[in-house]
């Protein structure tokens, strides 16, 4: 299956647009900010939270990354009018790290106060490939001071430093999603055992959620969310102690499955019209994810 998905995720660059949306529609709620509240709302009403991203890294002008931030201006705008139980997350990629810095700062710091001004709201910086690793957390180390109860982080349990960034981050009862890691990472830096990768993710779980910090359990896996659940359960934990966080189209059944147990689940609805390069880029760095899609697409034909 493995040799498969590889082999799929390799020709969808050579289908027309057309051919390779049906491979994407079900993961995203669509080009603007219009669609992404509609289906924000559809999700809200079922019960979840929400984790609202718009598509879209690597840019490479100044006037791309504004255009990103106001975009996520007018999303937090529409999140308080709606009142709508959800957050932003972000690519610093999208606003200009790797190029101005200081650009990114300035954006990032910006959607920050948008989102204290807009009620309480919430921006959390995704965490990308490795060499973002180290000026993404730099940054939250620079806005943590100042925006405490809006900012939140990522930590990805394929990193072998994963732990280390976890124990300096913990004492701050930063909130922090807790993910695997999509990105395909060289072996001396990244663990690449299935199994090693679960099992630091329930010594990272255990770590941050002892230590106070509001978890996302990003995931699909079955075996992770047993046995985080058990965690949970033990620490005698509250909903706004933990979510369990999931995409958007992804096992949607597990999703029902975990909230009707109780558990407050966040949906990640990423929108915009840069859905192509991203579904291409998703499916070349990790293979693996195509049989979601692919048996997604069997079952809806």
């Amino acid at each position: 299956m493995r040799l498969l998905n590889r082999a799929v995720a390799a020709a969808l660059p050579l289908l027309p647009k057309a051919a390779v949306r049906p491979f994407a529609r079900p993961y995203i709620a669509g080009t603007t900010v219009a669609h992404l509240m509609e289906a924000g709302e559809e999700l809200a009403r079922e019960g979840y939270r929400l984790a609202l991203s718009q598509l879209g890294e690597f840019v490479t002008r100044p006037e791309e990354a504004e255009e990103a931030a106001r975009v996520y201006r007018e999303v937090l705008d529409e999140v308080a009018r709606r009142s709508l139980p959800a957050y932003i997350h972000v690519k610093l990629t999208q606003l200009g790290v790797t190029f101005d810095p200081a650009l990114c700062r300035r954006l990032v710091a910006g959607l920050l106060e948008r989102a204290r001004s807009r009620g309480g709201l919430f921006v959390r910086m995704d965490m990308e490939d490795s060499p973002r690793i180290d000026p993404t957390l730099s940054l939250y180390r620079e806005l943590r001071a100042e925006w405490p109860a809006e900012l939140g982080v990522v930590i990805q349990a394929r990193m072998r430093r994963s732990l280390a960034d976890a124990r300096e981050i913990a004492p701050h009862r930063t909130p922090v999603r807790l993910c695997k890691g999509v990105y395909l990472e060289p072996h001396e830096i990244a663990y690449t055992d299935p199994e090693i990768i679960r099992e630091n993710y329930l010594t990272l779980l255990e770590e941050l959620l002892g230590a106070g910090c509001r978890v996302g359990i990003a995931t699909h896996d079955e075996w992770i969310i047993y046995r985080a659940a058990r965690i949970v359960e033990r620490l005698g934990l509250g909903p706004e102690d933990y979510e369990f966080q999931m995409l958007h189209g992804v096992r949607p059944k597990l999703r029902e499955i975990v909230l009707g147990a109780g558990h407050p689940v966040r949906i990640g609805v990423p929108f915009g019209p840069e859905w192509l390069p991203y579904s291409l880029r998703r499916l070349r760095k990790n293979p693996d994810i195509l049989g979601h899609v692919v048996r997604a697409v069997f079952r809806r034909g």
